[in-house]
């Protein structure tokens, strides 16, 4: 978006927080009666901090979860409690624009989703809570731009995989000092493994969620994460889930072990999975879960420059195949019907220069045997050959499609063709599959490169492939996309040293991707 960077943001908001300290001794929130009629509350309601998120171009969601004991359930009495919020134009709130109470319930763990409307387009705003006479801290968010704005420019960061027993999310840090416009999140929030002593952080609890006060327990575990936490308070995200937020590999109301969890037992615990996904989720009331279905396949505008279509590969999709010939069965889904016409549809008929796909699971092949044939991820677009081949067909007639992807735990940025069984046929589109926040940890790039590397000459189509943490940021324009690859030296400790890995540049107008 066309807004000047803040530089020190994370000083003005703790200047800002300062002036909220302020107005809450003076008590300027509520006349004295409603104050008098406050119930008290346990100290640290807001312990799980703000978030915002799917900007719109006068629209924006903003998030908290009062969670005084987050670890414990939450540790919220069992009634609604009054949460007012405020928004601003500046850090000091002197120009507030919109205010207002909701309530927060105990049904949704006290999260709280405030719709506001009524924003001014490309507009940088400040945010906060107030509830029992405590204060939140404030958060910064920013609008999309007008519905018909032709150009200016948007940065998105890309992020996906962040694994807690396995390192510490500092690429987050970095990202805070890129100062995106947007966080595109694309699965993999939580893991939902069981604890592990030799584990770099170790989760909470005593085994796999199952039930709806584990996974709050291992939502709000990863809320406290501070570089996560702060990335939160400073930028909007737009989320989506892929497998472990749920289950490993589960594809629909089939878990990864069907032998082992019962359909009834797994549709509870879908029950709850996506309960929890939503009340730790900056997103609207249209993803408010009905028992184990969820609404998150969604499409947000950045003017005429992005429009970013979100998908679900997890819901609809068929079983996964086990064989070559069961990944080209036609009658497989990833998307199901209704999201598929929904995509294409979608497709077609975009006003945009740039069209954005979040999806969680890699598009391009990857043919992991080194020689004659072909070995493939079942699970990943490559067991669904026959609807990813035709979705790459309707490529040739949009506008600069690209795909923004995790999964994976690799950097691996691609041509997408229009047949990969033809290494001659068309590049039709671009595919960033951005590597994890923290899941794999500190990889051997050795390892890495023994096992990987014979694999090229298999996947021409590959234009970059490497296994450090970190995430990916694009800086979107008319006439083309420069992207950088932000990786860090260690999720092994809080701290680390970021650097840019690669820079790669997709031109308007010519499909395909290249290092610069």
């Amino acid at each position: 978006m066309t807004g000047a960077v803040q530089p020190d943001r994370r000083r003005v908001l703790t200047a800002g927080a300062a002036v909220l300290g302020a107005a809450a001794s003076a008590q300027l929130w509520l006349p004295a009666t409603a104050r008098a009629a406050e119930r008290p509350l346990p100290d640290g309601v807001f312990s799980l901090g703000v978030a915002s998120g799917d900007p719109l171009p006068d629209g924006i969601v903003l998030w908290t979860r009062l969670a005084p004991d987050p670890l414990n359930g939450g540790g919220m009495p069992d009634r609604d409690v009054p949460v007012e919020w405020q928004i601003a134009r500046d850090a000091r709130f002197r120009k507030v624009v919109r205010r207002g109470t909701t309530r927060a319930r105990p049904t949704y763990g006290h999260s709280v989703h405030v719709d506001v409307r009524g924003l001014r387009p490309d507009t940088a705003y400040w945010f906060r809570f107030r509830a029992g006479g405590q204060l939140s801290r404030v958060g910064r968010t920013r609008t999309a731009p007008a519905a018909h704005s032709p150009g200016g420019s948007l940065r998105v960061a890309l992020a996906s995989c962040q694994n807690w027993q396995h390192g510490y999310f500092t690429p987050y840090a970095d990202m805070l000092d890129q100062d995106p416009d947007v966080v595109v999140f694309v699965g993999d929030y939580i893991y939902e493994s069981t604890p592990s002593a030799t584990a770099v952080r170790r989760h909470e609890g005593s085994g796999e969620p199952y039930g709806l006060t584990q996974y709050r327990n291992r939502y709000a575990q990863y809320r406290s994460d501070p570089d996560l936490a702060e990335m939160h308070a400073n930028a909007p995200f737009v989320v989506t889930f892929d497998d472990h937020e749920v289950d490993n590999d589960f594809a629909g109301e089939i878990p990864q072990d069907p032998g082992k969890q019962a359909h009834d037992a797994f549709v509870a615990r879908l029950t709850a999975a996506y309960q929890a996904y939503y009340e730790h989720m900056p997103v609207r009331a249209t993803a408010v879960p009905d028992g184990p279905h969820i609404r998150m396949h969604r499409r947000l505008e950045f003017g005429r420059l992005a429009r970013l279509n979100v998908l679900d590969t997890r819901q609809y999709r068929s079983d996964q195949a086990t064989s070559q010939e069961g990944a080209q069965d036609p009658a497989l889904t990833m998307l199901g019907a209704a999201q598929k016409r929904w995509l294409v549809d979608g497709l077609r008929h975009s006003p945009a220069r740039w069209n954005l796909i979040a999806s969680q699971i890699m598009m391009a092949e990857t043919d992991l045997q080194v020689g004659e044939g072909k070995l493939w991820f079942y699970d990943a677009w490559d067991g669904y050959q026959a609807e990813r081949n035709a979705l790459l067909q309707e490529f040739r007639r949009v506008s600069n499609p690209v795909v923004l992807t995790g999964d994976r735990h690799l950097t691996m940025i691609s041509d997408l063709k229009a047949d990969f069984a033809d290494p001659g046929s068309a590049v039709v589109g671009a595919e960033f599959v951005g590597t994890s926040i923290s899941s794999n940890g500190d990889q051997d790039q050795a390892a890495f490169r023994a096992q990987w590397d014979p694999r090229r000459a298999d996947n021409p189509h590959w234009k970059l492939l490497d296994a450090h943490r970190g995430y990916h940021l694009f800086d979107i324009r008319r006439d083309g996309i420069d992207a950088r690859v932000r990786v860090v030296d260690t999720v092994l400790r809080p701290r680390a040293t970021p650097s840019t890995l690669a820079s790669l540049r997709v031109e308007a107008g010519r499909p395909g991707v290249h290092l610069v």
